[in-house]
């Protein structure tokens, strides 16, 4: 049965009055996925995936730098968000659903078909922030070719062994009970080193003229897996024995200011071989969104480790 949908007036993003990366679709089970491709890729091809309530414009802080040194940056808008169509009904926002409709996207766009010539990578490097990483890592640990380098940022893989933290907890509350839902204010609440400027606020906004595109941003907080008993954890579980033996290279970049997900900086590195003796960074001050509010200098040193890498 088709999933039912809202799709966002093109004239919310072209009269933004910024300029917004070419964009590209592709059809995922019904839902037209959108995605930016741009870069030379003689560096090698990154994945960049955001999380909730935000879209692919979160890297804007990041891109000119990744791209300058040569990177092929894939940056696309989750199912729900940004230009993508947007599910109405929440119960068709599920964990499942939004790890295969990513996996999916990877293998049915094009965006595998690499040159040789072009990139000395064998997969993708991968960003990952916030619900990017709850659905990156179980598509990296189902998908494990694909990928040979991660950067971890600000993200859990939640597995049922221990409580999520009362700072998530609370906005998962806050999540449900605000009357609106401001994208483009809680993002400028939670940056503690710019300040946010009305014209981004409003490209947060964009993609949400009302309420009934946002069953996405309203159901994701609540699909994190709080408990063992939630159905996603077996598989996150499962992702993470693919991760206890994962021995590429992983980097994190973390925000410790971030009330949400602060305290989780250390996690990645205890558990993952990759992550051992690599030059984890952290931030401070700093909110949840890294991206917006340390974008250039996580990007440059981003791109410092993946140069020393070669």
């Amino acid at each position: 049965m088709a999933i039912p949908f809202l799709r966002t007036p093109e004239s919310r993003f072209t009269e933004l009055g910024i300029d917004l990366w070419p964009v590209h679709y592709v059809d995922i089970e019904g839902l037209r996925m959108a995605y930016s491709d741009e870069g030379s890729g003689q560096a090698g091809t990154m994945l960049l995936l955001h999380g909730e309530p935000t879209w692919g414009i979160l890297y804007h802080r990041m891109f000119d730098i990744f791209v300058n040194a040569g990177w092929r940056l894939i940056i696309p808008d989750l199912i729900g968000f940004g230009r993508s169509d947007k599910p109405v009904n929440r119960s068709d926002h599920t964990y499942a659903n939004h790890v295969r409709w990513v996996a999916t996207f990877l293998k049915t766009s094009g965006v595998l078909a690499i040159s040789e010539d072009l990139s000395p990578d064998h997969g993708f490097c991968a960003f990952f922030q916030d619900w990017g990483g709850l659905i990156g890592l179980r598509v990296v640990a189902e998908n494990p070719d694909l990928f040979d380098k991660l950067i971890l940022a600000n993200t859990v893989l939640p597995d049922g062994y221990s409580p999520m933290s009362e700072g998530f907890m609370n906005w998962q509350n806050a999540s449900q009970t605000m009357p609106e839902m401001d994208p483009g204010r809680l993002i400028a609440r939670n940056c503690e080193r710019v300040q946010l400027s009305d014209a981004m606020q409003d490209a947060y906004r964009a993609p949400f003229p009302d309420e009934t595109y946002m069953a996405g941003a309203r159901e994701l907080p609540m699909m994190v897996p709080v408990s063992d008993q939630n159905p996603a954890i077996p598989a996150n579980r499962a992702a993470w024995e693919v991760f206890e033996n994962w021995t590429r290279p992983v980097l994190t970049t973390w925000n410790v200011d971030d009330r949400v997900l602060g305290e989780y900086n250390d996690v990645f590195i205890k558990r993952i071989p990759g992550a051992n003796g690599q030059p984890h960074k952290t931030y401070s001050p700093g909110g949840h969104f890294i991206q917006e509010d340390c974008g250039e200098l996580v990007a440059s040193d981003v791109v410092s480790w993946l140069k020393g890498l070669k």
